[in-house]
């Protein structure tokens, strides 16, 4: 019997037409991490066996012909991170086993005829990201103590038999970003504190039994999909939502009224509506005036700008702080800083190549810190204690860069200040930035697809370390191909962390209203909240893998008026010869079904809505498992099974 003879690691059979039960034995050694059967004909029940295999961490066998109970052990395997059993005949329970399922992340269960109540213990799963039980048979009241799942990014409910009310513990999931508990039986009012969600993007309750007001704080939420239609709700319709973009959001609640929808009698009084409007427009005016402020600093900032490139460093008392062993200097790299060793200019400040005696090569970048017009194009300068001056992307560089290890990202050597200037001592990065590589005519050199898919790989391994092995997560807000460098084996480093936050503790995980990025790789939801996360940097990364496998710019002529590349790849997703037009035509054609592996990937990380992207972590696993070639275990024919969901290749 497969399995009882092989120290199977994984299994990945996904996407093919195989049939009959699953074997049994698979992980009769006890040492399977990952089964992947998704996308067949399998029938039958999940063997009973599996309960033991508490090595698996991944567990997918969505979109068969599986049926029966799910062995109440499966639930609470102690490892396993992700659960995908969608797409089948499932019957039964979640049962409270679940308590014990402490590493679990991610759990789809939707389109099958699960039925029962949701278990309180799951609330326990305090790691759990997204949950999906869409389209099954769930019923009775939603856990009140749903709130204590702080990490949940997404949460779908949707077309089963739920009742009772909404909890307002809701209102704690503070990283909620995709709530849809549609066409239920939930009844009672909305809770008003689900206005405070600071990352909610999208939040579907029609189909319900709500009734009560609408409460005024949605006004507060910047949401790309809001639906409360075919609900008993009553009352007036908020002003602030009562926009086109809204349209059909409140159909079927024929209790409601409005000043403004067409279709909805008039409110018999308006004055809940006027003391809105007049918040509404005090808010906008408050944010008319902090615009007109900002860009007003922005241009008294840019017009006393001034290129500092023949200006040689003053000699004074500098303050070095050292975050490995040097092998120089302070003196090496102050005699380094000239116009001949300039090598690029950024946002932040000019950088420089330094040569050491001892033959090791070093890259500085330099900021001028004085209020006398010498800053390279940087924000305000703060004062420090001793009275130096130091820019804001000067700290948030130090701060991130300071404190972190990793192969992937770029090394921190030290910092060297004074009174009007600031030095930043980088590892040095001979091949320069993939964005050089790819784009740049007097630089680029051709990478093969297997170069390309490493850096892919390095990259996303950077990022994961920073969004999920860091003390506490760092946003990069400006992940971008010229911002990915280069060592003398084309190893990637992800660097610039100008713009980079360090998630505070206590708060969400949204940054401040600040602009980040650069045009191209901007994530769509900071055209609406101004505000940017982990998923922003995943949306980026996800421009990175599309330039990767195109060789093509974020920004194009050939796209057209107002089109990235997201767009357009977007439209040529209509055949499978249409989509190998777009690979690269440098990417040989023994590769290039292996470049459409990578390409599923960013269309993943570059969905529109936030919650459907993946974390970085996700975005690894899925890179690793599109590897052309797997030593270590069964792969047969898969395309991958993260990327079920991309049907258009």
């Amino acid at each position: 019997m497969l399995g009882s003879w092989a120290d199977f690691d994984f299994i990945d059979v996904s996407e093919n037409f195989l049939t009959g039960p699953i074997p049994p034995d698979m992980c009769k050694q006890g040492k399977m991490v990952k089964l992947l059967i998704l996308q067949n004909k399998f029938s039958g029940e999940i063997p009973a066996t599996y309960v033991n295999c508490s090595s698996m961490t991944r567990l997918r066998v969505s979109n068969n012909s599986l049926s029966g109970v799910v062995p109440s052990g499966i639930w609470g395997l102690p490892n396993v991170g992700l659960i995908d059993i969608a797409m089948n005949q499932f019957q039964g329970p979640i049962t409270s086993d679940i308590q014990n399922a402490k590493s679990l992340v991610q759990l789809f269960l939707s389109n099958n005829q699960l039925s029962g109540e949701l278990p309180p213990e799951i609330s326990k799963v305090t790691s759990l990201n997204e949950i999906d039980l869409s389209y099954n048979q769930f019923s009775g009241d939603i856990p009140a103590t749903i709130g204590e799942l702080k990490q949940l990014n997404r949460l779908q409910l949707q077309n089963n038999s739920f009742s009772g009310p909404i909890p307002d513990s809701v209102a704690s999931c503070i990283a909620l970003n995709d709530l849809n508990m549609a066409d239920n039986s939930l009844s009672g009012q909305i809770p008003a504190n689900i206005g405070s969600l600071p990352a909610l993007n999208s939040l579907n309750l029609s189909k319900n039994k709500l009734s009560g007001q609408i409460p005024a704080s949605l006004a507060f939420l910047r949401l790309s999909l809001l639906d409360l239609s075919y609900n008993q709700l009553t009352g007036p319709v908020p002003q602030s939502l009562s926009i086109e973009a809204y349209n059909g959001s409140f159909a079927g609640n024929n209790g409601l009224c409005s000043q403004n929808i067409n279709f909805f009698r008039r409110c018999s009084s308006d004055s809940g509506t006027s003391h809105e409007l007049r918040l509404v427009i005090l808010c906008v005016a408050l944010g008319a005036i902090v615009l007109l402020l900002s860009v007003s600093c922005f241009l008294y900032f840019k017009k006393t700008n001034k290129d500092q490139e023949d200006r040689s460093l003053k000699r004074g008392s500098w303050d070095l702080k050292s975050f490995h062993v040097l092998t120089f200097t302070e003196d090496e790299i102050l005699d380094s800083i000239k116009q001949e060793n300039l090598i690029g200019k950024g946002g932040s400040g000019n950088v420089y190549k330094v040569s050491l005696p001892n033959g090791k090569e070093l890259a500085v970048k330099h900021i001028w810190n004085s209020d006398s017009g010498k800053k390279s194009g940087i924000t305000s300068p703060m004062l420090t204690k001793s009275g130096a001056r130091k820019s804001p992307e000067f700290d948030a560089e130090v701060r991130t860069l300071s404190s972190i290890r990793h192969v992937n990202v770029v090394k921190l050597y030290c910092s060297i200040t004074s009174e009007d200037s600031s030095l930043l001592v980088y590892e040095y990065m001979p091949n320069g930035s993939l964005w050089d590589r790819l784009h740049d005519s007097s630089r680029k050199m051709g990478l093969d697809w297997e170069s390309r898919y490493e850096i892919a790989v390095g990259a996303a391994k950077g990022l994961e370390y920073l969004h999920h092995g860091c003390e506490r997560p760092v946003i990069h807000r400006d992940v971008k191909s010229s911002n990915i460098l280069l060592d003398e084996n084309l190893k990637p480093r992800i660097a610039d962390f100008g713009l980079a936050k360090i998630v505070p503790a206590s708060a969400s995980k949204d940054s401040t209203h600040v602009i980040a990025g650069t045009h191209g790789y901007i994530a769509p939801e900071y055209g609406y909240t101004y505000k940017v996360n982990e998923k922003s940097d995943v949306y980026s990364f996800g421009v990175v893998l599309i330039e990767l496998v195109t060789g093509k710019r974020p920004i194009e002529p050939e796209f057209g008026d107002n089109k990235d590349i997201v767009n357009w790849v977007s439209s040529k997703l209509k055949s499978k010869e249409s989509v190998l037009s777009i690979v690269d035509a440098r990417i040989p054609e023994a590769y290039r079904e292996e470049a459409i592996k990578v390409l599923k990937i960013s269309i993943l990380c570059t969905a529109r809505l936030p919650a459907l992207r993946p974390t970085m972590r996700t975005v690894v696993h899925m890179l690793e498992e599109a590897e052309p070639c797997k030593l270590d275990g069964i792969v047969i024919g898969s395309k991958r099974e993260e990327v079920k969901d991309y049907n258009q290749v």
